[in-house]
């Protein structure tokens, strides 16, 4: 299978990226894309490319890898008892990493629904062993930022689609 030309590069935010709007007053609600920035149409354009290339994905230094359970069921769109979760991966120790994807601008509110995907995992399938929580959208807002700050194991990435065209006239 041939690699196609997007790459995804996930950055964990350190500098200040505050739209103009929230600058000036103060908004989360009215948090916008980047103008001319390139994002995912739909939420499971994220969630499948991240699932195709999840080996790719580094968090907290660690590599991950699909989840799969006893069933065969691989870790995307996995039913719980609260609700689906987007991806389930692991680490080479067997810690879960429960991954929240915003396709575009992310609010506070996805706090407490990785929040409820992590304490199911803790409860069932994760028992004895570490688990973390991702959330990744396009923009991550300065009220998540806040909210996530005094949550245990949460780790908060914005996304960045990058296309290059080569080209391929050249008869080799």
């Amino acid at each position: 299978m041939q690699q196609t030309p997007t790459e995804i590069r996930l950055v964990k935010p350190g500098a200040e990226t505050l739209d103009i709007v929230d600058e000036v007053l103060g908004s989360d609600e009215d948090f916008q894309d980047n103008v001319g920035s390139a994002a995912f149409s739909l939420e499971y354009q994220l969630r499948d490319f991240l699932a195709a290339n999840l080996a790719q994905v580094a968090v907290n230094g660690v590599h991950l890898r699909l989840y799969v359970d006893l069933t065969g069921r691989e870790g995307i769109e996995y039913p719980t008892a609260v609700g689906p979760i987007d991806i389930v991966a692991v680490d080479e120790k067997g810690s879960f990493f429960v991954f929240e994807l915003k396709r575009a601008n992310s609010h506070d509110h996805a706090v407490g629904q990785v929040a409820r995907y992590m304490g199911w995992i803790r409860q069932t399938i994760g028992k004895d062993r570490d688990v973390f929580g991702v959330i990744v959208a396009k923009a991550i807002s300065e009220k998540l930022r806040y909210a996530a700050s005094v949550v245990p194991n949460l780790y908060l990435f914005e996304y960045d689609v990058e296309f290059h065209l080569r080209s391929a006239n050249k008869i080799i």
